[in-house]
């Protein structure tokens, strides 16, 4: 058994590891950080937890938090970066859920963040948490920055394409949809129900602070070589789920079928826990990840146009946060990748 702690467990993300956790067998949550809630029960604050964690909120104590095992910083962007070290220094390995150490190159994160980073050291250390590509490293990782939700779905939709060399890698789309539960728990008059319900709409379609996040991964898969990508987010009327519409033109469109397409995508995720490869044919939905910690991919070839679509679906706050991160803490502690994640999806 090993402590956690969670620092900033009071919205979504927080609330979503704290009930994740309460069911893994190996992990006893100690510590619950907010300085607005401290001394308040969790489980007064959060109901879901009652009879399931014991525990009050309390102010952060950085030193203190360093004494547990693994601490998970579940805050708004640039708040880990001040606190990290000092909790890394007591002893305790960091799974950061925030952008403050996934993006290397520390002057383009200071352009799309507008803040000047507190530890660029640590950029270097912290390994990027999408076990699907970096799995042996995080298994010796003391700081793990775990992926944003919509880059999660893009880059497991498009590694293959990527590693195989099958598409033009300059011409790529990526169309994706958003619960409003991925804008965070905020009293923001854009997503109040009477704003978001009965509608759908784009935003940031002129640069997303996700898509040098996203451009970072795609290259690697590329072997270091540019990516030409447009990203376009768009909010929906509903609370969680990720749908992600990724078009990317072949390259060699005499030597690509739909057969091949499938056996790529089948082959390079075989053996992986949480990414499902749907049957050709058969198209993701959110509703059929919600609660789980699964990214279901549909590979498709419209062969007049040469060109390859993937489907990526996955629970935002699951497979695009919280679940990830407990992904990533059970290879870093070398167990079984499903602990605490075996949840089936939701349905209805």
């Amino acid at each position: 058994m090993i402590t956690a702690g969670i620092v900033g467990a009071t919205g979504y993300t927080g609330v979503e590891l704290l009930r994740l956790l309460a069911g893994h067998s190996r992990v006893a949550v100690t510590r619950v950080t907010s300085r607005e809630l401290a001394g308040v029960p969790v489980a007064e604050h959060f109901p879901n937890l009652r009879g399931r964690l014991d525990l009050a909120f309390s102010a952060p104590d950085f030193a203190a938090l360093g004494d547990c095992d693994v601490v998970f910083y579940a805050t708004p962007h640039a708040v880990a970066m001040h606190s990290a070290a000092e909790v890394l220094a007591g002893g305790a390995k960091v799974i950061d859920l925030s952008a403050d150490f996934r993006i290397r190159d520390i002057h383009r994160w200071e352009g799309w963040y507008g803040v000047r980073h507190a530890s660029p050291e640590l950029v270097l250390e912290a390994v990027y948490g999408l076990p699907e590509v970096n799995r042996e490293a995080i298994r010796g990782a003391r700081l793990v920055a775990v992926p944003g939700c919509y880059p999660t779905a893009v880059q497991l939709a498009l590694l293959p394409l990527l590693e195989n060399r099958l598409i033009d890698a300059g011409r790529i789309i990526a169309d994706a949809k958003s619960g409003v539960s991925g804008a965070g728990r905020k009293a923001a008059a854009e997503y109040l129900l009477c704003e978001t319900s009965e509608s759908i709409s784009a935003y940031a379609v002129s640069g997303h602070r996700h898509h040098p996040e996203i451009v970072q991964g795609l290259e690697r898969a590329n072997g270091g070589d540019p990516v030409g990508l447009t990203f376009v987010p768009h909010l929906t009327p509903m609370i969680r789920g990720i749908l992600a519409t990724c078009y990317a033109p072949v390259r060699d469109p005499d030597a690509c079928d739909s057969a091949r397409l499938q056996s790529v995508f089948e082959r390079r995720y075989a053996g992986e826990p949480f990414v499902e490869v749907l049957p050709p044919g058969a198209l993701p939905a959110t509703r059929e990840v919600r609660g789980s910690n699964v990214c279901e991919l549909s590979v498709n070839y419209l062969e007049e146009q040469s060109m390859a679509i993937v489907l990526a679906a996955e629970d935002n706050l699951v497979k695009g946060a919280a679940g990830q991160a407990i992904q990533c803490m059970n290879v870093l502690f070398g167990w079984d990748e499903s602990e605490g994640l075996a949840g089936i999806g939701l349905l209805p």
